[in-house]
C-alpha cells in the first residue's frame, strides 16, 4: 500500500484528487494541509511515501516546502504539482530534489499512473514539461566532465531518461528488479546525485546517452 498526503491550498481539487485515489486498491490518501508551514514536523510524523506538492500556497511555496523536505532524513517521494510549467520553476524543482513534474490539466490517472511510476524509481513528467527540460539542457555547453559508465549502465540510464520504470527496464535488458536497482545506484555514485529526475538532467546535460 502506497501512502500519500497532499499538499493543497485548493480544498475541491484536494478532495478530488483523494477522492480518485482511494478508490485504486494499492493507494491510500492519510493526509491533507492547505499550506506546508509545518512541512517538516507533518513529514517527520506521518511518514508517507508519496508526498502531491502544489508550489503556490499560502505561507509557504511548494518548492520552499520541498527544500525543508530534503533538510530531514525523510525518503519521502515528491510530486510536484502545479498549473505552472515556467522554466525557472521545473529547474528550481528538480535541483531541489523533486521525484516528479506534473501540471494540474494532468487527467486522475495520469498522476496515478505517475504515482505508481515514482514508487518504482521512475521520474514522471508531464510531456510540456519534459520538452522544457529537453530543450533548456540543448542549449546549454556540457560542463567538462569525465563520467565513466559501463555499456550495462549507459543502457539502464537511456531507459531512465525515457521515463520506464524499474520493472519495465528489468523486463527489457531480461534482469531482476534487484540487479536494475544496484545499477541504478551505481549510476547515481558515478554521477554524484541522490535522485532519478537529477540523473536523467545530468545524462541530457553532458550528453551521456
Amino acid at each position: 500500500m502506497t501512502t500519500i498526503l497532499i499538499y493543497e491550498d485548493n480544498i475541491d481539487y484536494a478532495q478530488s484528487l483523494s477522492a480518485f485515489f482511494d478508490m485504486e486498491k494499492d493507494l491510500k490518501v492519510i493526509g491533507h494541509y492547505e499550506n506546508p508551514s509545518e512541512v517538516a514536523t507533518q513529514i517527520k510524523e506521518i511518514n508517507p511515501d508519496v508526498v502531491i506538492m502544489d508550489i503556490d500556497m499560502p505561507k509557504m511555496n511548494g518548492i520552499e516546502a520541498l527544500k525543508e523536505i530534503r533538510k530531514t532524513d525523510s525518503e519521502a517521494l515528491v510530486l510536484m504539482l502545479t498549473v505552472f510549467d515556467d522554466e525557472d520553476r521545473i529547474f528550481e524543482s528538480i535541483q531541489s530534489g523533486a521525484n516528479g513534474f506534473l501540471l494540474k490539466e494532468s487527467k486522475p490517472k495520469k498522476i496515478i499512473d505517475a504515482i505508481r511510476d515514482v514508487v518504482d524509481g521512475g521520474a514522471p513528467m508531464t510531456g510540456s514539461v519534459a520538452r522544457k527540460v529537453l530543450n533548456q539542457f540543448n542549449v546549454i555547453k556540457p560542463k567538462e566532465e569525465t563520467i565513466d559508465l559501463s555499456k550495462r549502465e549507459k543502457e539502464i540510464l537511456s531507459f531512465l531518461v525515457n521515463g520506464m520504470s524499474y520493472k519495465m527496464i528489468a523486463s527489457a535488458c531480461a534482469i531482476s528488479y534487484h540487479t536494475v536497482n544496484a545499477h541504478i545506484r551505481k549510476i547515481y555514485d558515478k554521477l554524484h546525485v541522490s535522485s532519478a529526475t537529477e540523473a536523467v538532467a545530468k545524462a541530457m546535460k553532458n550528453r551521456l546517452i
